[in-house]
């Protein structure tokens, strides 16, 4: 019965109005249209992650790249918010493996 919320429409009272469900995504670029940076970033407990910004492409795509960079550091991760994140500092290790790939990705941050 409950459906998902649309962008807060609740009711119109305009009687032309069609409410557009649509979720376009934008289409996936080449990897050398691609301008990746990769961050490092310390959490609570001493912990650091690396994190891979700018992305532009399809959900479905990041989330592929995501679980071939965790499978290439060995380690665990997440995809959200856009961007790659990485448990540990694997910065060098993933800039080596996305220019390879022929993205363009270099270092950001302190």
């Amino acid at each position: 019965m409950s459906k998902k919320n649309r962008s807060g429409i609740i009711y119109s009272t305009n009687p032309e109005f069609e409410f557009n469900d649509s979720d376009d995504e934008e289409e996936t670029l080449t990897p050398a249209q691609q301008d990746l940076r990769v961050w490092l970033d310390r959490k609570g407990g001493g912990k650091v992650i690396t994190v891979i910004k700018g992305y532009t492409g399809k959900t479905t795509d990041l989330e592929a790249l995501g679980k071939q960079l965790k499978a290439l550091c060995g380690s665990g991760g997440t995809v959200k918010d856009r961007e790659i994140q990485i448990q540990g500092d694997h910065r060098d290790k993933v800039i080596a493996w996305l220019v390879s790939k022929n993205y363009k990705a270099k270092k950001a941050g302190g």
